[in-house]
Formats: structure tokens, C-alpha cells, sequence
């Protein structure tokens, strides 16, 4: 039985985009890894006509399987959302295009929305038209399917979306007019425009304050100035300038910003399981850590500059000392490599061991001066609770009364991080650290990895804190490496 000749010509049911005069047609073909890298990528297309090429299908079937437990599980998510928009239709609507419908929407809602629809590429080897590309590769399949829907449709404005950056560079040699990366997950244009939860005055902060009114709050002096001076800045960040002064902006209501006033030296002087801040960027981290209103804290930086050792030194004084959490739990992505020691004998923190062996070198260092390291380490882990976790295993569950720290997040994707932060339950807090520099995820770039997303998206949460930690006090060594290498 021969298959129906794929569908090529635009559908009705689809909005048309307006440019002056003309309404242009928008057909988005969409590669494999833009749905690994967002599985529910069909969505962002909702106004528009969707098109996946075959290949893509079985290239989603051969992921599906593979031991990299992340990417195999994206890309059985992304099946998983296809099979929903498509299950109920029939051959012909499936090439001709299925109406995308989110899980709010309804079937009467839904006038003018886009379409999804599987494009036979296979049968372009049998086309008698010319082949744009050797089918010897299926990134050439999805080109061609791409290219050959821009030939029966002139008028329509077909673009490939990829974020293979060489697969761009192919499909605009073979002619195709429109190739664009996916931008959904791009929250910023600049890495450098990246919020770093703080913002430095040079001179005095009050220089260019007209008016202000002070407050007293449970003994905090609050100033409130008006919003027009800084619009950039958003709740749980900091203000410091070089004459001394430093602020936490509590709140921003209509057209005013609430600032608490912080004194440096206390700040600087704080003391947290036996540890104070070398620098100011450690001191505003150690304050978010713990403030009882900031329910995730978010720390970037490069290596050595102290993030998981502040962040466990905070957790420790907050289970043991001031027993507001009955657990810590720590967890980082494992490599795919990880997965294969699953059969050996042991708990799952023996078997993460080699991959949180940080964890283990940070105890140490909050407890070398101790008489019995050793001994002390153990008696913490046991007081404080510490559970090491993969995070393959901590989706699904509601995490509550925990101090949670989730390592090595900057290889992770938007989607990833949002599974894992939507687990954490009542009285819970949860702090992420990365460093964009160290990203071994080929699907991720310091522009779209999830450590970038949460801190653009979370930066307006009044219980979200942000601190970018710039300073290296490892070693001079390592600081010299950071800054040459």
C-alpha cells in the first residue's frame, strides 16, 4: 500500500501573519534537539503551522533508549506531548495539520491557533523532482523537507528551526531562505546582561537621591526612594557604593523601592558553622542563605569561589543550630557513565560518592581544625540528616521540611531545573549553584542553559535572592588559572 503524497501546501486553519499589505504564511520546520532541549517546543509554535519531519520521529525513538538518562527522558516527554495532539486524528489530518491544543485550552477556543503535522520526508527519495541534499545524513533529510516546503510554497515564510549551529550553516548554503536557532528558551541576548543580584554605586548611593523617607521597622531602618531613580532594580538584590553604605531592597511597591539599611561590618563579620565571608559578594550570599523569607537562593560564579562551601555551611547552622529544616539534602546531574555502576553493591550515596566528592572535601575544610576531622564529618552527616541524591531520582517526589542544594546546575536545561525546583514542598529551601563557564552539555549554552533562565525568571520573586560571586579564594593558583586559561 502506497503512502499519500505529502501534504505541501499551506492550511487554512492557520493564522496568517500580516506584513503591510501581504499575509505571509509562517511554516516552522523544527529539528530534533529543539525538542530535547524543550520537549514541549510544539507549544511555542501555537499561532503558527508546525511541521516534523520523520526523521525527527526516529531520531526521538532512537534517544528514547539510550543510557544518557536526560536526554533519553526528553525526548520520550516530547513523544509523549506529540502522541496527546495527535492520537485521535486520522492520517490525513496528521499530514494535512492536527490543531494545537495546550491542556487549558479548549476545542472552542482555538480558532486561529496553529497546527502540528508529520511530514513524510521519506517519500522525497521517490519524488521526481530533483534531491536538494544527498540523503546520506538525516540532518540533509530535515533540510530537504524544509527546502522542498519552501519550493511549493513561495509565497510562505518556511524557516528551520535548529540549534545546530552547523546544520544553519548547510541549510543556508542549500538555498533555504529562513533558518533560525530556538529563542523560546533565551531569556537574555548577552551573558554580560545577566542579573548579578547586586548592583555597585561608584561614589555615594545618595548623591543622586532627591528625596527619600526613612522608616523603622522591628528595629531596621528602612529608606524609601523613588523607583524612577534605578527601574532596573528588583526585589532581594543589593545596593552597595564606595563609601560604606549597603542595602537590601526589601520590597518595590507602585513607584517606590523599600531599602533596608545594612550595616558592612556586621555584615562582613558574621560568622555561620565556624565560617566568615573573605569578600563582600560572600557576605550578601551568607544574608540570602539565611533569610527565612528567601525560599530559593540562586549562586554563580567560577570555580573556587566559594559557593558550596557557603551554601553547606548554611545548611549545617540551619538543621543543627537553629533547627529550622529536619534534612539536607545535596544532588547533582550525573554523567551518563553513572548510570552503568548502578549494578554494583552499595546505597545510592556510595555510588554517587565519586560524583559529590566536593561535598566531602567542603566538610573538611569547615571541620580541619577539629581533633577528630574524620569523626566529626560523620557525627554532621548523621546530625544534620545528608542525603545525596542523583537527579534522575528526585523527580516526581514533594520534597519537605529540607535544606536543599542542588550542585552543577549550569548544564542543565530550563526544563530540567523546573521539574526539579517544583518539587520542593512546605518549609523548604532550595539553593542552586553554577558556574557558566564549566557547561559539558552539548544541547546547553551559557544563553540557554536553566541556571541562566531561573535567574532572569526568578529575579522579580520577592523570595528568590541572587548572588554572582566573582572573587576566587581557593588559591592564588587557581584564581591565576580562572582568569588566563
Amino acid at each position: 500500500m502506497e503512502l499519500a503524497k505529502p501534504v505541501l501546501s499551506p492550511v487554512k486553519a492557520v493564522a496568517p501573519v500580516v506584513e503591510g499589505e501581504l499575509e505571509v504564511q509562517k511554516i516552522y520546520v523544527l529539528d530534533t534537539n529543539v525538542l530535547l532541549h524543550d520537549p514541549t517546543a510544539v507549544y511555542s509554535f501555537n499561532e503558527h503551522k508546525v511541521i516534523l519531519p520523520m526523521t525527527v520521529l526516529e531520531e526521538l525513538d532512537d534517544i528514547k533508549d539510550r543510557r544518557d538518562k536526560d536526554v533519553s527522558k526528553e525526548a520520550r516527554i516530547a513523544i509523549q506531548h506529540i502522541d496527546k495532539l495527535l492520537a485521535n486524528a486520522t492520517t490525513r489530518e496528521i499530514q494535512e495539520g492536527v490543531v494545537i491544543v495546550t491542556a487549558v485550552e479548549k476545542e472552542s477556543s482555538v480558532a486561529g491557533a496553529g497546527t502540528l503535522s508529520i511530514f513524510p520526508d521519506q517519500l522525497l527519495q521517490r519524488d521526481s523532482e530533483r534531491q536538494f541534499l544527498t540523503r546520506d545524513a538525516k540532518d540533509n533529510n530535515i533540510i530537504n523537507t524544509a527546502l522542498s516546503l519552501q519550493k511549493h510554497n513561495p509565497s510562505a515564510y518556511v524557516c528551520l528551526v535548529t540549534k545546530d549551529i552547523n546544520m544553519r550553516l548547510k541549510a543556508k548554503g542549500s538555498g533555504l531562505r529562513n533558518v533560525e536557532d530556538y529563542r523560546k528558551d533565551k531569556v537574555i541576548d548577552d551573558i554580560d546582561l545577566l542579573s548579578r543580584g547586586y548592583a555597585h554605586i561608584e561614589g555615594s548611593f545618595w548623591d543622586n537621591v532627591d528625596q527619600v523617607e526613612t522608616l523603622t521597622q522591628h528595629q531596621q531602618t528602612i529608606h524609601v526612594v523613588s523607583r524612577e531613580l534605578h527601574p532596573d532594580y528588583h526585589p532581594a538584590m543589593f545596593v552597595h557604593d564606595d563609601e560604606g553604605f549597603i542595602g537590601f531592597i526589601e520590597s518595590i511597591e507602585n513607584e517606590s523601592i523599600f531599602i533596608r539599611d545594612l550595616n558592612r561590618d556586621r555584615l562582613m563579620s558574621r560568622e555561620v558553622w565556624g565560617l566568615r565571608p573573605r569578600n563582600l559578594e560572600q557576605a550578601m550570599a551568607f544574608y540570602l542563605l539565611e533569610s527565612p523569607d528567601i525560599d530559593i537562593s540562586i549562586l554563580t560564579g567560577p570555580a573556587g569561589s566559594g559557593k558550596t562551601l557557603l551554601a553547606l555551611a548554611c545548611g549545617l547552622q540551619a538543621i543543627i543550630e537553629d533547627k529550622r529544616y529536619s534534612k539536607l539534602i545535596v544532588a547533582r546531574s550525573t554523567p551518563p557513565i553513572a548510570e552503568e555502576i548502578g549494578f554494583l553493591p552499595g546505597t545510592e550515596e556510595e555510588k554517587m560518592a565519586p560524583w559529590l566528592a566536593a561535598f566531602d572535601d567542603n566538610l573538611e575544610i569547615l571541620h580541619d581544625a577539629d581533633e577528630s576531622c574524620v569523626g566529626s564529618i560523620q557525627y554532621v552527616k548523621e546530625k544534620a540528616n545528608i542525603q545525596f541524591k542523583s537527579l534522575n531520582f528526585m523527580r516526581g517526589r514533594s520534597i519537605n521540611n529540607a535544606y536543599i542544594i542542588i550542585d552543577e546546575s549550569q548544564s542543565l536545561t530550563q526544563f530540567q531545573l523546573k521539574s526539579i525546583i517544583t518539587r520542593v514542598g512546605q518549609n523548604s529551601k532550595i539553593v542552586i549553584l553554577g558556574n557558566l563557564a564549566q557547561i559539558d552539555n552539548k544541547y546547553v549554552t551559557p544563553l540557554t542553559s536553566g541556571l541562566t533562565y531561573i535567574v532572569e525568571k526568578f529575579k522579580d520573586f520577592h523570595h528568590g535572592g541572587i548572588m554572582h560571586i566573582n572573587s576566587i579564594e581557593r588559591s592564588r593558583l587557581a584564581a591565576f588559572a580562572e582568569e588566563n586559561l
